[in-house]
């Protein structure tokens, strides 16, 4: 079963390559501003119209890749990614926001479907690791664009870098037409089953990973700005320590998804993580604002390491909870829950550290750790690797 591996590589690449406009555009927001003439907000805005267009997309993509295949819907998707990109790069501001808009709807696709490509490719003692490759494609493809994409932007002006972008989700495109196919075993789902959104399994994992998404997006939102503006640490110092957070997390992806496959349970590592992520945030926050400033950075990066590392095992466990041919639809409700918390956490955890202070957010950080961590208070019966939810 050498080919799954092929499949994997391509879904993994199309992952990343998702991941380097929805991730990966905040890097040229310098030039984004200069080339549309817009304030830092504006450009927010602007740079949450993917986020919108993927949020509002997850689940219909889902379904469809559940009864027409994941190469068809990978594939659609990219070309009409990359189509929306390439409008991205001909008009103004209000154009380009709605045609984010399109890039995001049809990225939606990838998120969705690569997903379902592991649960039919992997057997359920490998798709822990099969997961955790297709995860750390997305940190990858974000950190890949954020060296690269400026250097084009100045360049070739804002324009190039859409044009660059678009180019490559083309080629992926093609690739996943080519090299992507179902197993022979694979399972489709039958008109008339529905979206399978009311389990009550799902929606508890689900909201337990958007829970655990407050810490992840709380760390990328203000560590910098803590360790910079707060504690006086240098920019560039700041930066590399948070990079080296992700980094680290990155690479947590594939030890966390070996880790559940040997374990034979997503949940019980999951629920280790939660509880490690809260101490951590919880340490963080005593230490915030008199603590020495190496120890704060010492137990800082760890704990944003941790709240980066989880996403495969919810994302799994989700699918491994479908009926079958269902998996796609499990994977982008659990996904869709994740891209709402993630556009919302972001200015909450700034305000709270504005208004209340820095030991206040992250203390709302841990608080929703806490909260994944009693959603997932379960008993494990021996060799599941789902256990049954109550």
């Amino acid at each position: 079963m050498r080919y799954r591996w092929v499949v994997l590589a391509v879904g993994a690449l199309a992952q990343g390559v998702n991941a380097a406009v929805f991730l990966g555009l905040p890097a040229i927001t310098p030039q984004l501003r200069e080339h549309f003439g817009l304030t830092l907000p504006q450009v927010g805005v602007l740079l949450g119209a993917v986020n919108l267009g993927t949020m509002v997309a997850l689940v219909p993509w889902g379904a469809v890749a559940d009864r027409r295949g994941e190469r068809l819907v990978m594939a659609v998707g990219g070309f009409g990614s990359a189509a929306f990109l390439a409008v991205t790069a001909l008009d103004g501001p209000v154009v380009a926001g709605v045609a984010l808009v399109g890039v995001g709807l049809f990225g939606a696709s990838v998120n969705a479907a690569s997903g379902r490509a592991v649960m039919n490719w992997f057997p359920a003692d490998r798709r822990g690791l099969a997961m955790g490759i297709r995860q750390t494609a997305t940190p990858l493809g974000a950190a890949l664009t954020a060296a690269v994409l400026p250097v084009v932007a100045v360049h070739d002006g804002v324009p190039g870098a859409f044009l660059a972008l678009a180019g490559v989700t083309a080629a992926v495109a093609v690739a996943v037409a080519v090299w992507v196919r179902e197993p022979p075993d694979a399972v489709r789902s039958r008109r008339g089953q529905g979206l399978f959104v009311k389990d009550a399994r799902l929606i508890r994992v689900s909201v337990a990973g958007g829970l655990l998404v407050v810490p992840q997006f709380t760390a990328a939102t203000l560590a910098v700005e803590l360790l910079h503006e707060h504690r006086g640490v240098a920019a560039g110092v700041a930066a590399g320590l948070f990079a080296v957070a992700q980094v680290v997390g990155g690479a947590g992806r594939l030890a966390v998804g070996v880790w559940s496959d040997r374990a034979r349970s997503r949940l019980g590592p999951l629920r280790i993580i939660a509880v490690a992520v809260a101490c951590g945030f919880a340490l963080c926050a005593a230490l915030a604002d008199a603590a020495p400033v190496w120890l704060l950075a010492a137990v800082l990066i760890p704990a944003a390491a941790a709240a980066t590392c989880w996403n495969g095992l919810a994302l799994t466990a989700a699918g491994e909870l479908a009926p079958a041919g269902r998996s796609a639809t499990a994977m982008a409700t659990q996904n869709s829950v994740n891209y709402l918390v993630a556009t919302i956490t972001p200015p909450i955890a700034g305000w709270v550290a504005v208004t209340i202070g820095w030991s206040a957010a992250l203390l709302l950080a841990a608080a929703a750790a806490v909260g994944a961590r009693l959603l997932l208070t379960v008993a494990l019966a021996p060799g599941q690797l789902v256990p049954e939810l109550p």
